[in-house]
């Protein structure tokens, strides 16, 4: 199952795909603000140092390995995965607020990616898996920093569902996403 979250300051918000071939672009249903307090990973558990973002032209098509391609517009977030379904995620729907840190997950297995974004300067986005790894994900965005961007991850396979957390140039923890299990 394909699982898409979306996170804004320390609220979160939850929407599960009815089936695999379900568009991301479905409107999110409301759930209950979750919090949740996590141990900053320490060096020897993260796989990479942090990576810089990589400013892409609108359109260019990003191979993100494992038969995943991204690509971004100045309306969105589009991939296609192995199967070679194309999927959008949108950054002018109204879903992710940008005046403040946000973040959304979609996960496909061991592929993970989603949208970061806010008033601050992106540092990095950490996807921690159920064992304790932590996967540096790869940073995306346009030219002119449009206040947000992209990230994608491979983790390793796991039966649980991982947390994501996106933390501000110096550091600091901005937004997390929590493992969830649906």
């Amino acid at each position: 199952m394909k699982k898409y979250l979306l996170a804004a300051g320390a609220a979160v918000t939850a929407v599960a795909a009815a089936a695999l071939a379900a568009p991301a672009t479905a409107a999110p249903s409301p759930a209950a603000p979750v919090t949740a307090s996590v141990p900053a990973p320490s060096a020897a558990e993260v796989s990479a140092p942090a990576p810089a973002v990589r400013t892409v032209r609108q359109g260019l098509r990003v191979d993100a390995g494992g038969g995943y391609t991204l690509w971004l517009t100045r309306e969105g977030k589009h991939w296609t995965g192995p199967d070679g379904f194309e999927q959008f995620r949108s950054v002018v729907d109204g879903n992710l607020d940008l005046t403040r840190p946000a973040l959304s997950h979609q996960g496909e297995g061991t592929f993970h990616s989603g949208i970061y974004g806010g008033p601050e300067a992106p540092g990095r986005v950490d996807v921690t898996d159920a064992e304790g790894r932590v996967t540096r994900a790869t940073l995306l965005q346009l030219p002119g920093r449009p206040g947000w961007g992209v990230w994608y991850a491979h983790t390793a396979p796991s039966d649980r569902d991982v947390s994501v957390a996106f933390h501000a140039r110096d550091g600091r923890l901005l937004v997390e996403l929590p493992a969830m299990d649906f």
